[in-house]
């Protein structure tokens, strides 16, 4: 379906035009932990997320002709704002789909690239519908927000990247969401570095890829009511869940009084701005929730750093939460 060879593509189809995000350490961050904790801080992604990355190896991949008659995604911010920039870039037009009440810095930045925004009640309204239904009316692309081969691939480049600049791993950690970025990351992770273990990080209240893993199939969920707004999906992807089925070693869970305390640690110690979705891996290890041997290489994606000033400062400026999961739950 999706191997190497593809991910290496979207990596050529993408240099010189996505950056190279820095991989960060931290002494404070392995002393805390107990391993060699090397983040790939896609923070610093053009568009502030790593989902440039796909939506740029998509939309280049489109026939000239038919790229010209325009793009539509659909999406709570992230996905927005790198299809909005990436069909920029390749001179065409995007509309996007997103819930009216999606962070307001996100719905400008989207704006600001130039498309074409379309809101709806993401509690009542299916966006998927509202979508198809523009597109068909429009002549207009879909550019799925992970269900397609040439977004993982492009998702999978920040895995890629990330072995390449600081060698073998022997645990891979990533935000999970509709499974596009987890899936890439397993797909390069699991070729590159055999033995390691990738496993995927999810809130709490938005745990359908937990429940679908443990089910052998997949389930949908009510809108989760979670600060991470990146990771909201109800349902797995058909074509992600099909790769996380086989490659995945799990998906655990966090608070969001633990994204918290992870968004913290990460403008404490690494000086870098995270969004609460942008923080769910780090949550994971800071939280103790998978399991590893002392001292090793453990990668993590920081997924994005979206998130506006007002609501960063009254996220983590509010006293820290002391409930915490008592699942027992450990990879």
């Amino acid at each position: 379906m999706i191997g190497t060879s593809e991910v290496r593509e979207a990596a050529r189809h993408l240099d010189g035009i996505a950056h190279r995000t820095p991989v960060i350490r931290s002494s404070e961050l392995d002393r805390r932990v107990g391993a060699r904790v090397l983040l790939k801080a896609e923070s610093l992604q053009l568009t502030g997320s790593f989902k440039f990355r796909g939506a740029y190896n998509k939309i280049g991949a489109i026939p000239p002709a038919t790229r010209s008659r325009g793009v539509l995604a659909f999406s709570s911010g992230n996905h927005a704002q790198a299809v909005a920039l990436a069909a920029s870039l390749l001179h065409t037009h995007a509309t996007i789909v997103m819930p009216a009440d999606a962070p307001a810095l996100k719905l400008a930045r989207t704006r600001r690239h130039g498309a074409e925004v379309v809101t709806y009640d993401r509690y009542a309204e299916d966006r998927e519908q509202i979508g198809l239904a523009i597109a068909e009316r429009r002549n207009l692309t879909v550019v799925p927000p992970f269900d397609d081969p040439l977004v993982i691939a492009g998702q999978a480049t920040a895995a890629l990247e990330l072995v390449e600049q600081a060698g073998g791993l022997d645990l891979l950690v990533a935000p999970v969401s509709g499974g596009g970025l987890i899936a890439g990351c397993a797909i390069a992770v699991k070729a590159l570095c055999p033995p390691a273990r990738v496993v995927g990080a999810e809130p709490a209240a938005a745990d359908d890829y937990r429940r679908s893993l443990a089910a052998g199939r997949r389930i949908a969920i009510d809108v989760p009511r979670t600060i991470a707004d990146a990771l909201q999906v109800t349902a797995p992807g058909e074509l992600t869940f099909a790769i996380n089925r086989e490659l995945l070693d799990g998906v655990v869970t966090v608070t969001d009084a633990e994204l918290i305390d992870a968004m913290r640690v990460a403008f404490e110690e690494l000086k870098l701005v995270l969004e609460p979705g942008g923080a769910a891996g780090l949550a994971v290890l800071l939280a103790g929730r998978v399991s590893f041997s002392q001292d090793a290489r453990v990668g993590v994606i920081l997924s994005g750093g979206n998130v506006d000033y007002a609501r960063f400062c009254e996220l983590t400026s509010a006293t820290a939460a002391t409930s915490r999961s008592t699942s027992s739950e450990s990879l």
